[in-house]
């Protein structure tokens, strides 16, 4: 296991980034990637109600805020969202901006996950980056595993 983190953010992380750094001290066969978070959804309708006015009022010109603020309902329901890029030792191999509060990634030589970059999994400093584009809920817990696959037959 090259990561294993277990955190929580809350609506002041939104428009962040949080990095994690792991090394491989050797070319490996591949790398997998497990990320998970919670909850997806905000429950509390009134919650979510007063996110959207705030967001319409800071956002929407004063001429349109009226009609879009009668329109709301569109909005529904509010979602947490945070995505995956990844970098290894040389530079950019990805981003991973999906829907999806889990997700199994993997890179190798021949393969890789939609979003990602297949090619060498080289020897060095790797980041993970996690982007935290919307926390309406109060708390929101996240996982994140790496571990390298020893054989590209892993993948399979």
């Amino acid at each position: 296991m090259l990561l294993n983190i277990e955190n929580e953010v809350t609506p002041a992380d939104t428009r962040s980034h949080l990095r994690y750094d792991f090394k491989l001290d050797r070319p490996c066969p591949g790398l997998r990637v497990s990320f998970e978070y919670a909850p997806k959804i905000l429950e509390e309708r009134e919650l979510a109600a007063e996110l959207i006015k705030r967001s319409i009022e800071r956002y929407v010109e004063p001429e349109r805020q009226k009609r879009m603020l009668e329109r709301a309902e569109q909005y529904y329901p509010l979602r947490n969202l945070i995505t995956v890029s990844i970098d290894d030792s040389r530079g950019y191999r990805g981003a991973c901006h999906r829907q999806d509060p889990g997700q199994e990634l993997h890179l190798s030589e021949r393969e890789a996950s939609p979003g990602l970059m297949k090619g060498t999994i080289p020897e060095g400093t790797w980041t993970v980056t996690l982007s935290l584009h919307s926390i309406v809920t109060e708390r929101c817990v996240y996982r994140l595993k790496v571990w390298a696959a020893e054989a590209e037959e892993e993948f399979r």
